[in-house]
């Protein structure tokens, strides 16, 4: 398989992309939530896609006492969460590495968090190009920076970048980055994701390269005036 012109490399989002840990999360967040931020009732979707960092620094800036206490759960937390792939994932990073697809992970996830990940799967080692984490860029998602780095590590385009996400302030960075947008449902309604998302899947068992070329040559068509338009 050849790689298609207009795709130079896939960015994934970790947490409800590649792994199915979304739900797991809001469970632990939530909590976190209704103990120290009980004015802020929808907490945990608040905080989804942002760094730790931006977390402290939004929702419980100089209090270090509490920051260190949330970092400490969060750390036992991680340890022990299932870490069970998206359906379809490794099936469709395949397809892209056959196509010699370059392929980060972006996250706001850090480098601990990704030792466990390592532990409970190995083989992301080899299946994954590079992986950027919240330790490797300033300012987090909704910002583009993420993703703006992701593109320049393989020194390509952002236009040429294929963005896969599931979280509100994910998909926003990737938009802002001026990426081809893949939105999963693993975390929000369609209707939600498709505001924000060039392709809505449910997992990877609804995509395909072809299914992403195709919908990319699409928006270009539109993006061209046609013959005799003024």
């Amino acid at each position: 398989m050849t790689k298609p012109l207009m795709i130079s490399a896939a960015l994934f989002d970790l947490d409800g992309v590649i792994l199915d840990t979304e739900s797991q999360y809001s469970g632990f967040y939530g909590e976190i939530g209704r103990q120290f931020r009980p004015d802020v009732p929808d907490f945990a979707s608040r905080i989804k896609g942002q760094a730790l960092h931006q977390i402290y620094k939004n929702w419980f800036d100089g209090d270090l006492l509490l920051q260190a206490e949330i970092t400490r759960r969060l750390d036992i937390f991680e340890q022990q969460m299932d870490y069970r792939f998206i359906d379809g994932f490794p099936e469709f990073i395949s397809t892209l590495r056959c196509a010699d697809i370059k392929t980060a992970i972006v996250t706001s996830s850090n480098n601990k968090k990704m030792s466990s990940v390592y532990r409970a799967h190995p083989e992301l080692r080899e299946w994954i190009d590079r992986v950027l984490t919240a330790d490797d860029y300033r300012a987090s998602k909704p910002e583009p920076d993420c993703f703006l780095a992701g593109a320049k590590c393989f020194g390509a385009e952002p236009a040429s970048c294929v963005v896969f996400e599931d979280s509100i302030n994910g998909l926003r960075a990737g938009r802002a980055a001026g990426c081809f947008v893949v939105g999963l449902t693993t975390t929000n309604p369609p209707q939600i994701v498709q505001q924000y998302a060039d392709c809505v899947v449910d997992d990877f068992t609804q995509l395909s390269i072809d299914k992403i070329a195709s919908a990319i040559n699409n928006i270009r068509n539109k993006a061209v005036p046609q013959h005799g338009s003024p």
